[in-house]
């Protein structure tokens, strides 16, 4: 599977963002400003853990000569930080190549002006190129709070402070204002540093702020007890406010809207099985098992969304409202774009429970993959999951190489590691002060028993 959709995107998409299968050929897009490459960046990993030696030493080569940092354009800072700094972290990590450290650092230069803002919370949007930010509105919850980890990491590795300064400000300001009911909205003004609207999400807009909350604690070896704190009181709202059980008996985590509840479930939240799993250990005391549960009950829902499709793969959003189950309502929710998050709370699950279950529903994605988006020349998400005849979107994600099959790799594999996962699910050591004195050249080298905390 990794093999044929990296040889394809190589013919027919080499130095572009995306393959497009159908058509064969490139997207650049424009989440990544002028940036190219992002399929290349994203799959180093994968690649190298693989051991597809020759295609990631084609990739290698490509970063060194071609991968320009410099490009005019605005670009999103929270795609440009989980795919390229997380994939060239990653890669260092893995390597040891000092051509990924200095693009990462060199990246990581470029990315600070963003924060030049009255709160210190940065704006969404920057220019590689003018080493500017753009004007915009509020900031996303899940963008500003998904900087933590790659940011700790960029400090370590230049002996620098301000990254870790930056985002230890937006924890800072986080803890200083007010709550409504415990939770984190998911629009914040980067100028007056208050809370712009009152939309509650474990999934799109809010995601990644609790993952690397627990990861941030998980790598810090268990002494960040600031993200601790945070991470299992922002639980405890959540399950207080949102977490509901369906006439049917399925637990989903529906979003709020000023006090009111929406009944819905995006593909993005379906995530938070895992997450929830990795961090049951070390919540309140005597709650381990009550966490596992409530993770288990949540990625059985994530299931059923696949089960009860046509094509047996999932839509970007469910609702549980007006007599439906776990099943997309309107027709703007019924597409796919090859998103990993059920096929990720199932690897964090089987890991944590062994349950053969969890290996066979991830299986039974792989094969509605292979049947329903696999075309000539690639990988292509769908547009609807109901339909007995399937249209495609001709875009093969850059996401799809990196997280999908890493997942599904994961899960099927015996392989257990010391590893920390960031958000698009590229690696880096669990703590960055265990560093060895030279960096291993195999991942397989530094394997210990049964340990990985991973993120999504």
């Amino acid at each position: 599977m990794m093999k044929f959709a990296w040889d394809n995107y190589k013919l027919y998409a080499w130095g572009k963002n995306e393959l497009r299968p159908l058509t064969r050929n490139g997207n650049t897009g424009n989440m990544f400003g002028g940036l190219r490459g992002a399929s290349i960046v994203d799959s180093l990993d994968t690649l190298y853990i693989m051991g597809l030696m020759e295609e990631y030493e084609e990739a290698k080569e490509w970063i060194q000569n071609n991968l320009d940092l410099n490009s005019n354009g605005e670009a999103s800072l929270f795609e440009v930080n989980i795919r390229y700094v997380g994939g060239l972290l990653s890669a260092y990590y893995l390597t040891g190549a000092e051509i990924f450290k200095q693009k990462v650092m060199e990246l990581g230069e470029k990315l600070l002006p963003a924060f030049n803002t009255p709160t210190g919370i940065p704006r969404g949007v920057i220019n590689l190129g003018s080493w500017g930010w753009a004007s915009a509105g509020s900031s996303i919850l899940a963008e500003f709070g998904t900087l933590h980890l790659e940011f700790v990491h960029l400090s370590e590795l230049s002996r620098n402070p301000v990254f870790t300064e930056k985002v230890m400000n937006i924890r800072k300001l986080l803890n200083k204002i007010e709550k409504p009911h415990g939770l984190y909205p998911n629009f914040l003004s980067p100028v007056s540093g208050n809370w712009v609207q009152h939309h509650v999400s474990i999934g799109g807009l809010g995601d990644s702020f609790y993952e690397y909350l627990i990861k941030s604690y998980l790598m810090s070896e268990k002494t960040d007890q600031e993200a601790q704190k945070m991470y299992y009181s922002a639980m405890e709202a959540i399950e207080t406010n949102l977490v509901q059980k369906s006439p049917g008996g399925l637990t989903y985590v529906a979003e709020w809207r000023g006090g009111i509840l929406d009944h819905k479930m995006g593909h993005l939240a379906c995530f938070s099985g895992g997450m929830i799993g990795i961090g049951a250990d070390d919540g309140p005391a005597g709650q381990r098992q009550h966490y596992l549960d409530l993770a288990a009950e949540i990625t059985h829902t994530c299931h059923e969304s696949y089960s009860r499709s046509a094509t047996k793969l999932g839509p970007e959003a469910f609702r549980f409202d007006a007599g439906a189950e776990a099943t997309a309502t309107r027709l703007s929710d019924r597409y796919y774009i090859l998103r990993p998050e059920v096929i990720e709370s199932y690897m964090y699950m089987w890991r944590l429970t062994h349950d053969p279950k969890y290996r066979e529903w991830g299986w039974e994605a792989v094969e509605a993959l292979e049947k329903h988006c696999r075309v000539d020349a690639g990988f292509s998400g769908i547009r609807d999951v109901y339909a007995s005849t399937v249209s495609h979107d001709n875009m093969q994600q850059s996401f799809f190489l990196i997280t999908l099959i890493l997942h599904h790799f994961l899960e099927k594999s015996a392989l257990t590691c010391n590893l920390s996962f960031l958000s698009s699910f590229h690696c880096v050591f669990l703590s960055p002060s265990l560093l060895p004195k030279r960096l291993r050249s195999s991942l397989f080298r530094f394997l210990s028993p049964p340990v990985i905390f991973c993120s999504i």
